[in-house]
């Protein structure tokens, strides 16, 4: 994948999420996932019926949350767990090695979705991961568009488990 394609960052902020943030993050996600199956995407669907909301706010509690704004506008959210949650453990089994980051809920608002925004956070992640040795996620394995982005960010297709496709990718040393 060539780099140069993704977008300055400069012109974002990128935090942790506070407490004061959790409303706005979960109504982000849920407009995201209404786009989604609007659009006939196969994604985040249990986030319409509040599906996660206690999981989202406990993820912020625990400051793994991040948001990403410009200005004051809050345009992409992501959550990195340096400990399997409940649903890692499902999907990719016990991990007691501690070598493994887990991505969950990397959103960018529809409006900003076609201008590498995600691509920009995904190196931003992938560069500020201390001490990890993989970067781990899932998605819905019928999201061709999602599976397809990985897969171009150099992430490696593990398996399939419950639906979801497993991505894993190295990080630098």
């Amino acid at each position: 994948m060539n780099l140069d394609t993704n977008l300055d960052l400069k012109e974002f902020d990128i935090k942790i999420a506070t407490k004061e943030d959790s409303s706005n993050v979960i109504n982000m996600l849920k407009q995201i996932a209404q786009w989604m199956k609007d659009h006939e995407i196969n994604q985040w669907r249990f986030l319409l019926e509040g599906g996660d909301d206690e999981e989202i706010e406990q993820a912020i509690a625990n400051q793994e949350t991040y948001i990403v704004s410009k200005g004051n506008e809050l345009v992409a959210t992501f959550t990195l767990l340096s400990k399997q949650s409940e649903w890692d453990s499902h999907i990719w089994g016990e991990d007691q090695s501690s070598k493994s980051l887990y991505l969950h809920r990397l959103a960018v608002v529809p409006t900003l979705m076609n201008n590498n925004l995600g691509s920009s956070l995904l190196s931003w992640i992938e560069n500020h991961a201390v001490d990890r040795e993989y970067l781990r996620l899932d998605c819905v394995a019928d999201n061709v568009k999602l599976n397809n982005f990985y897969k171009n960010h150099e992430f490696e297709l593990v398996g399939i488990t419950d639906g979801h496709s497993k991505y894993e990718k190295r990080l630098k040393s």
